[in-house]
């Protein structure tokens, strides 16, 4: 796997707790603007420039591109964004209790993105693919980078330690608690010289704006836009044994027409039910249900030789309970169905049923990464909502600029 340094842009260090952000896909307009207002500073006027405009504009207007390059050029004159004196490769270490992960920052080629070397488990969404496009290359630079993991090995497990010996050039707690630490490694050659032992990449979050960065590339390319740096996709790689994946659970609006009993019955026939269950499952293969007050277990056997993406628990619940019984056939579509980030608790899955928002809740156990890389590696797509990645990345601390 090739990985190259970047001469992007880093924020001033007084100014950095002003211009980092959180990622432009995890707000929308409302709640990005409220995140942004009285903050002239903020990446997020770069990443949901919308948020400028009168009105509600449409958010892929020509406008807001035209907006966002303008605030992005603002932040540069301002002195909020400096460029870097040369190409540097970063550590970036996130603390979120007592979770640690270290991860290295660089940029990936996007021929290894249409080659599979960058691997893929989900589909993306033509309009998000086309935004983003449209945003990177309008702006000449990518503001958000890809969350990206990989099979450890002692090389790069060695250079992650010594690299955080000294003071971070970056660190801040954000709003949520998390703490957001960045070292630069100026020298580059043994941090590249390592990957070369790594034989793959693996997206964990960041689908569409892997694929935007791409198809930046091979348009550019096109054009005959000179230079190498729009070649490369601004990445945090991270060994796949520092993540951390929460639950991703399901609420759904009704019983799809059946009683309680009925559908308790229905149910019984497809999976173990046990009453009084814990609220969190404690393994595999286990969910728990939250109906009419009252939480029940719900657990299955795996046939031998299922393939990766039939035995998650996720395609198991689709499969016999959510599709069949209560009528949702296509979760990606369906208004009758939420997803809940496991970082909210079960306490809002309970709130949600009990005061009528929702008919039935699920709690789920967590998607292993190890299960992610399994599913990647067969070249097959994970359901809808599998797996919540956390703590997230925050955009603004290192910005790839295509410009060379």
């Amino acid at each position: 796997m090739e990985i190259k340094p970047f001469r992007g842009f880093t924020p001033e260090p007084k100014m950095a707790d002003r211009v980092v952000c959180v990622p432009y896909d995890v707000v929308d307009r409302v709640e990005s603007a409220a995140l942004a207002e009285g903050n002239p500073l903020s990446l997020l006027h770069v990443d949901r420039a919308e948020i400028d405009l009168p009105g509600e504009p449409n958010p892929y207007a020509d406008s807001v591109y035209a907006k966002a390059k303008e605030n992005f050029e603002r932040l540069q004159a301002e002195g909020a964004l400096i460029r870097e004196a040369a190409p540097c490769v970063y550590l970036y270490r996130l603390t979120m209790g007592s979770h640690q992960q270290t991860g290295i920052v660089a940029t990936v080629r996007a021929a290894d993105y249409e080659n599979g070397l960058v691997k893929k488990h989900e589909k993306t969404r033509p309009d998000k693919e086309d935004d983003r496009t449209r945003l990177i290359d309008t702006i000449g630079a990518q503001t958000g980078p890809i969350l990206l993991a990989f099979r450890p090995t002692p090389a790069l497990k060695r250079i992650t330690s010594q690299g955080i010996t000294s003071p971070p050039d970056f660190d801040i707690t954000a709003e949520d608690g998390i703490r957001h630490e960045v070292w630069r490694l100026r020298e580059t050659h043994p941090v590249v010289q390592a990957f070369g032992e790594v034989p793959a990449v693996y997206i964990a979050d960041g689908h569409h704006r892997a694929a935007s960065g791409w198809r930046v590339a091979r348009a550019r390319r096109e054009r005959g836009v000179a230079g190498i740096a729009h070649e490369g996709i601004l990445g945090v790689l991270f060994p796949s044994d520092e993540l951390q994946i929460l639950a991703y659970n399901r609420l759904v609006r009704t019983l799809n027409g059946h009683t309680k009993r009925a559908f308790l019955d229905a149910v019984a026939q497809v999976v173990s039910v046990t009453p009084t269950a814990p609220k969190t499952p404690a393994a595999p293969r286990n969910v728990s249900m939250y109906l009419d007050g009252e939480w029940y277990g719900l657990s299955w056997d795996v046939p031998a030789g299922s393939d990766p993406v039939s035995s998650l628990d996720v395609s198991v619940l689709q499969d016999r309970i959510l599709a069949p019984l209560l009528g949702i056939a296509d979760p990606r579509r369906s208004p009758d169905i939420e997803f809940v980030g496991g970082i909210r608790g079960t306490a809002e899955l309970e709130s949600k049923v009990d005061d009528g928002r929702a008919a039935v809740a699920f709690s789920m156990f967590p998607t292993t990464v190890d299960e992610v890389m399994a599913i990647a590696d067969a070249g097959q797509i994970m359901p809808p909502k599998s797996t919540w990645f956390e703590p997230k990345l925050r955009s603004g601390f290192f910005i790839h600029s295509l410009e060379d």
